[in-house]
């Protein structure tokens, strides 16, 4: 076991981690084994006295190391006191101490063990005294808590101060905090800065969520020192805790304390009563062990030589504060009571060169502006007052006023400038000044007066224009500066040639030149890959006042990237960037090398293409191999830029190995080698399972197989199909022309009827397997199916050809027998069948009308059967009906009854259509139709008219000739008016019971058909008439048509089913009594199968 091994081996190893220590228990590690280490270590911690207190720490090691806790003083097993748990979230092992005491203070120990060693990793808790000491001055306070200051600057090092500062103060100082720590170009440490800046955003996101608006420390006029930020806590428990050179320093938040903080919802606002020079150092605030912010107070020893003075100024003009002192400075704290005051348009700070004098100009000052300035050197301050007055003129000695006074301006050497000004009076004359001196017209400078308006023009501006200008008119004033600056300029044409990329071989060397011009001193630094290039062994660089020229020598592929230059002087920066490529040859080829395929005549492998192609395309690989266990390198060839090789000329059972090289047009790459590769041996595939029959028909079998579980050890290539006719022994091949890629095959060498069996063998790169059982025996057939038909008739006029009924099978399998009948008898003689494979026919040379019927066809094999059965009716055109005559019943109506048509018992699709003509319309219309009766009633006979009546005869095929009734009129009788003496008109009762002049007839309709029923009604009141079938009520039923005219009462089904099979019935009924007729139909046969 491991702690057998601890008494044997004990091997102390050094921790990526500082500080923390490994002890290994043995000396070989097995693989993907560790032991224990820490990922991230303990921080000594401090809190206050009653408290919570935490460790931290991760671990690492597999398998997964056990963590525990102890201390130097004392245990740590008490668990109201102390909690430990692992948070899976953050995968952190924790300590947590409740209500720290101040005899808690002691040495943390961390320890994780597993069975291959342990990591030991120690930390300190320091205990602070309570808050909340007073006024009581905070250097007069024991203070028990020290924090580890950043350590001093070492020779040619940046001062960690200043990276320290510089991570929490605001881009636009950085300058300014850099002069202070003597340095005057500060790019050059940006990068390390931003890395810097990253891991401390990291560590502070644990515990703050936010840090925002922060300023630096800095003197107030009221005497106290205060910086300020805002911030919003992780966790509101956590301890802020505030630290003086390293050193924790106590506050609470009374503002006569010596050092207070003011805390308004996230603000932080930290202040220093009464700064004195020993009141300087690094301040920084940590939350927990986490720094948040750094700061630095400086306190010069300086005074001030000359204060500032109290100035008034009038309304719109600038007033200017200045002081000097007795030790120079960079810089000085301008402010109001309120605020602190920064370069800006408003405020313009300036400093002489011996940083002895300072200046405020307040612009264009308003009256907003009153009040009093300070001017705060380290801890010694002074102040003077502003006073704005608004100018006041009388109306008499008012004079010339400016509208628009002169503004400063900055122009750059050779643009032109323009400073004008605007007067109220026009004819008023003015003089320009440069300096003092009066300024005339010429040599590039042009006056203008326009009205009111007055303008000089400096065409193009040298460096010795700049100057105070001024323009006065009749005592009035107005004066601006103008800033001639002299930025660093390329020419165009330069670089356009600097941009292109230069292009190197290795070894070879890299020269750019670039011209420039502007203001001396200027500044040339270059840059490859964002890192400055400084004078080298193979780093030249050569610089004069208008031009500078790199030179790397003996380039390299990793010398490769940007090139860029800048060029600056105290005007501006100018920047530009060129390319450089080395062209060399690749790197190696990448592994590891994948074996794609380990054949018995082939070995396949892939590679990845080289991590740098050396600014070339790569064009060909080298191919080289060794046989194991000899030393000869043979040489395969080469082949394109695909990253993948087929070695075909192996034998089996071997080991090689291969050196792979790139290529491109600079050379050829170091070799990739290769593990030891074996080409397979002869292993061929199983056998797969039996062929599996899909179908069958008489010219083709489908068959379709699973591929074998064994496949040799290599993919399988193919498989052959064998068959066997029954009856023999030979097995022949079925795929003559190559192996079967698919796992399925369509046999159509077969013959119909016979019988076959099926047996398949799988092929792999070592050859063909042993086959497979052979399936079941399997019949070339074609499936067998019920029959499917379909039916195409023609039928003609009786006396005609009937053409033919042919039927088709749709689908048969075998062959059926084929029967007809007519209405269930054998057909006559004179009908002709003729039947075949895929169909049959019926053939009626002569039709007779005795040739109507149902004819049957049944068609029947081993399978099933089908039947169809269809109505054949044999007609002809009907023949006329008899006479008709006409009776007069009831007034206003006529009753026609004519002799049946002689085709009426030979045809139960006859019927009959009757239509009148009168003397006052002169046309035929229709009266009635579907009447399958020989009498018809026909009601709004007009008196003094003339009425002529057709019947006709109807059936399938059309109208017969028509029966035409003699003439019928009602007479209307004229006759003198003349008063009589009329007997009294007795009352009659005309209301009269339901009755039916002509009943329902009996019907027998074939099936598809339409079939009509109508029957005539009397009674008065009017009755109402109801519809039945088999005793329900068919009125509100949608498939029928049921209508009532003049008591003309009539039923229509449109096509007829055997569903309206049945017994029909009419009821009429009023308030006399009712009365019902009865008939039943018959449906006869099908329409189709």
């Amino acid at each position: 076991s491991w702690k057998k091994n601890t008494q044997m081996l004990l091997i102390k190893k050094r921790s990526r981690v500082p500080g923390v220590l490994i002890t290994q228990f043995v000396e070989i590690l097995p693989a993907g084994k560790s032991a224990p280490d820490f990922t991230r270590k303990l921080m000594a911690t401090t809190v206050q006295e009653g408290k919570k207190a935490f460790f931290k720490a991760m671990v690492s090691g597999e398998p997964a190391p056990i963590v525990t806790w102890t201390r130097i003083k004392g245990e740590v097993d008490d668990p109201e006191k102390y909690k430990t748990r692992f948070d899976e979230r953050t995968r952190e092992n924790i300590l947590e101490i409740l209500n720290v005491k101040s005899d808690e203070a002691d040495t943390f120990k961390c320890v994780a063990t597993n069975e291959y060693g342990e990591a030991v990793c120690t930390a300190a808790l320091n205990v602070s005294a309570a808050n909340g000491q007073g006024a009581q001055d905070f250097r007069s306070i024991a203070v028990v808590t020290k924090k580890k200051p950043p350590p001093p600057p070492k020779e040619g090092e940046v001062d960690p101060k200043l990276l320290e500062l510089l991570l929490s103060a605001r881009k636009k100082d950085y300058e300014r905090i850099c002069l202070e720590f003597g340095v005057t170009d500060f790019r050059w440490i940006l990068k390390k800065l931003k890395q810097m800046k990253q891991e401390r955003e990291d560590e502070q996101a644990k515990v703050v969520e936010g840090l925002d608006n922060v300023k630096q420390i800095e003197m107030k006029p009221t005497g106290r020192a205060e910086f300020s930020f805002d911030m919003k806590l992780r966790d509101p428990n956590n301890a802020v805790n505030l630290y003086k050179d390293g050193t924790m320093i106590p506050y609470d938040d009374n503002k006569n304390s010596k050092c207070s903080l003011q805390k308004k919802g996230i603000n932080y606002l930290f202040s220093i009563k009464d700064a004195q020079a020993d009141d300087a150092g690094l301040y920084q605030v940590d939350v927990e062990e986490t720094t948040v912010l750094t700061t630095e107070f400086l306190v010069p020893d300086v005074e001030f030589a000359a204060t500032i003075k109290d100035v008034k100024v009038t309304k719109n003009r600038d007033a200017i504060f200045q002081c000097v002192l007795s030790t120079p400075l960079n810089r000085i704290t301008w402010a109001k009571l309120d605020s602190s005051l920064d370069h800006s348009e408003k405020y313009e700070i300036t400093v002489s060169e011996d940083k002895l004098t300072h200046t405020l100009r307040v612009k264009d000052c308003q009256i907003t502006d009153n009040g009093a300035y300070y001017a705060i050197a380290g801890v010694t301050s002074s102040s003077a007052s502003l006073s704005v007055d608004a100018p006041t003129f009388s109306n008499a000695d008012r004079g010339v006023q400016f509208i628009k006074g002169l503004s400063d301006l900055s122009t750059c050497v050779g643009e032109q400038v323009e400073l004008s000004c605007k007067v109220s009076s026009e004819t008023s004359e003015g003089c320009w000044y440069k300096n003092g001196m009066l300024l005339k017209g010429g040599d590039g400078v042009k006056i203008i007066k326009d009205g009111a308006s007055h303008t000089l023009i400096i065409e193009c501006c040298k460096e010795d224009d700049a100057a105070v200008y001024r323009f006065e008119a009749e005592g009035r004033k107005s004066e601006a500066t103008l800033n001639v600056q002299d930025p660093p300029r390329i020419n165009q044409d330069a670089l356009g040639k600097f941009t292109n990329a230069v292009i190197v071989k290795a070894g070879e060397n890299a020269e750019w030149k670039l011209p420039f011009s502007g203001k001396a001193p200027i500044n040339i630094q270059w840059y490859k890959n964002d890192d400055e290039l400084l004078p080298a062994i193979n780093v030249k660089i050569e610089t004069s006042d208008t031009e500078s020229k790199l030179c790397l020598t003996k380039c390299q592929r990793k010398d490769s990237g940007d090139v860029k230059i800048k060029i600056k002087n105290k005007f501006g920066t100018t920047e530009a960037i060129s390319k450089l490529i080395v062209l060399d040859k690749p790197t190696p080829p990448q592994g590891p090398v994948d074996i794609m395929e380990s054949a018995v005549t082939s070995v396949e492998f892939k590679w990845k293409p080289p991590k740098d192609n050396g600014g070339c395309p790569i064009t060909n690989y080298i191919i080289e191999r060794q046989q194991v266990g000899r030393h000869k390198w043979s040489k395969l060839g080469e082949i394109s830029g695909n990253p993948s090789y087929k070695d075909t000329d192996v034998d089996p059972g071997r080991r090689y190995c291969y050196r792979i090289r790139a290529k491109n047009a600079e050379g050829i790459s170091d070799y990739l080698l290769t593990e030891d590769i074996a080409a397979g041996v002869l292993c061929y595939p199983g056998t797969p399972a039996a062929p599996k029959v899909l179908s069958t028909f008489k010219n083709c079998i489908n068959l379709s197989w699973c591929p074998p579980c064994d496949t040799g050890g290599t993919k399988i290539v193919g498989y052959n199909l064998e068959k066997n006719k029954m009856g023999t022994n030979y097995w022949s091949l079925v795929n003559q022309k190559g192996p079967i890629t698919e796992t399925k095959c369509a046999v159509t060498d077969v013959f119909e009827g016979a019988v076959y069996r099926f047996r398949v063998s799988a092929i792999n790169l070592s050859g063909t397997g042993d086959p497979s059982i052979p399936c079941d025996a399997v019949i070339a057939r074609d499936p067998k199916s019920k029959p499917v038909m379909n039916f195409c008739v023609m039928v003609e006029r009786s006396g005609n050809t009937v053409l033919f009924f042919n039927l088709y099978f749709l689908q048969a399998s075998p062959v059926p027998d084929i029967s007809w009948v007519k209405d269930g008898i054998p057909l006559a003689k004179h009908v002709t069948i003729t039947n075949s494979d895929k169909g049959s026919q019926l053939l009626i040379p002569t039709s007779e009308r005795s040739d109507s019927g149902i004819y049957t066809i049944t068609v029947k094999n081993i399978v099933g059967q089908e039947s169809f059965s269809i109505e054949v009716r044999i007609t002809d055109d009907p023949k006329p009906p008899g006479p008709v005559e006409l009776d007069q019943n009831i007034p206003g109506t006529v009753t026609l009854c004519w002799t049946p048509s002689p085709d009426e018992k030979r045809d139960s699709r006859l019927h009959y259509m009757v239509s009148k003509r009168d003397s006052f319309k002169r046309t035929w219309r229709m009266v009635a139709d579907n009447l399958f009766n020989s009498k018809l009633t026909v009601v709004n006979i007009m008196p003094g008219r003339e009425y002529n009546f057709r019947v006709f005869a109807k059936n399938d095929m059309g109208l017969s000739p028509p029966s035409e009734s003699p003439m019928f009129v009602i007479k209307k009788e004229k006759g003198l008016c003349q008063i009589v003496n009329l007997p009294e008109i007795k009352s009659s009762d005309f209301e009269s019971p339901p009755s039916f002049i002509v009943p329902l007839k009996r019907h027998t309709a074939p099936q598809g058909y339409e079939c009509y029923m109508s029957c005539a009604v009397k009674g008065n009141p009017t009755p109402r008439v109801t519809w039945y079938r088999n005793s329900m009520s068919l009125n509100t039923n949608t498939d029928y048509l049921i209508t009532n005219v003049c008591g003309v009462c009539s039923l229509l089904v449109l096509r007829v089913g055997l569903k309206d099979n049945g017994d029909y019935k009419v009821l009429i009924e009023n308030k006399l009594g009712t009365a019902e007729s009865s008939m039943t139909l018959n449906v006869r046969g099908k329409s189709g199968g």
